[in-house]
């Protein structure tokens, strides 16, 4: 039986919840540049990000066991920064652009309801926990 802690509570979504911000931060650029010529739309795989995300959260992490040590990492992954990459354009510009505004516009959107429903179920699982402490 495995011990109680955070990750086991609250699965993925807090991971998903900082990539959900993220997303938006790179959706949002997209639509603040619809009109700058030779822009490219960017994105990223979230689910396969989320999923390499929760892979190293699962992982034996590397430990200093003196202070004088390098601190390391498991894994040297870029998150969601690295992993940006160009959305084809279903119809380019003839400037070079490739952002559709109804597109991003729909992707945010949605973005914005995925990342309400994992505060809703993390506000969930917080007064759980906060009701198991008081015994409730």
């Amino acid at each position: 039986m495995g011990s109680i802690n955070f990750n086991n509570a609250l699965g993925i979504h807090d991971n998903a919840m900082m990539l959900r911000a993220r997303r938006a931060e790179v959706l949002a650029n997209n639509l603040a540049n619809s009109d700058t010529p030779g822009y490219k739309a960017r994105d990223f795989d979230f689910q396969a990000i989320l999923a390499n995300e929760t892979r190293k959260d699962e992982a034996l992490g590397m430990s200093r066991t003196h202070s004088g040590h390098i601190a390391g990492t498991a894994e040297s992954g870029g998150g969601a920064d690295g992993d940006l990459l160009y959305r084809n354009p279903l119809q380019p510009s003839i400037d070079g652009n490739t952002v559709d505004s109804q597109t991003e516009q729909a992707l945010f959107a949605r973005n914005s309801l995925d990342y309400n429903a994992s505060f809703e179920f993390l506000n969930g699982k917080f007064k759980g926990m906060k009701g198991a402490i008081r015994g409730e």
